[in-house]
């Protein structure tokens, strides 16, 4: 049996510690960030996104009638024979409605399957974020014991032997 254990890497130990706290400092802000752009898309959708594609759907409605109200003016007025300006505006018109209420029916999809297509993959970032944040804490103190005792272990002289 050997008189001393052969402690020579408390150095390696000492490195991949210093590396772990490494890695926590950059991923930690990272999960973070993740977490803060998935708030913020959700966000985006309910609110913002909702309001402008109903502001569009507004205004482009009101540009159908209007549209609508040109081509019904000039057929009654008959001073013109063509009409195709007014028929043609009608039909952007539509088709720009139609883009609208298109959009929003998408957005509103979106809005109801945002939860149940993120959710899984936002409880794994919460799992990874609560490993960064407290696992590898205690996986920071323990390394730092170890080597603490191995340390001094290794400093120790070995136990003499009694004659």
């Amino acid at each position: 049996m050997a008189d001393k254990a052969h402690v020579t890497s408390v150095d390696a130990l000492e490195s991949f510690r210093a590396n772990l706290i490494l890695y926590v400092s950059r991923a930690r802000p990272t999960v973070e960030e993740v977490s803060s752009d998935v708030l913020r898309i959700r966000l985006w959708l309910q609110n913002d996104q909702r309001l402008h594609w109903e502001g569009q759907l507004r205004r482009r409605t009101k540009e159908l009638e209007q549209a609508q109200a040109a081509l019904s003016g000039a057929r009654l007025s008959d001073l013109r024979g063509d009409k195709t300006v007014e028929q043609n505006a009608v039909r952007r018109a539509k088709a720009a409605l139609e883009e609208a209420e298109a959009k929003l029916k998408r957005l509103k999809q979106w809005n109801r399957e945002f939860d149940t297509q993120v959710q899984p993959l936002v409880k794994q970032l919460e799992k990874l974020h609560t490993v960064l944040s407290n696992d590898m804490l205690l996986a920071n103190a323990y390394l730092t014991k170890a080597i603490t005792t191995l340390a001094e272990y290794a400093e120790m002289a070995p136990p003499s032997v009694a004659t």
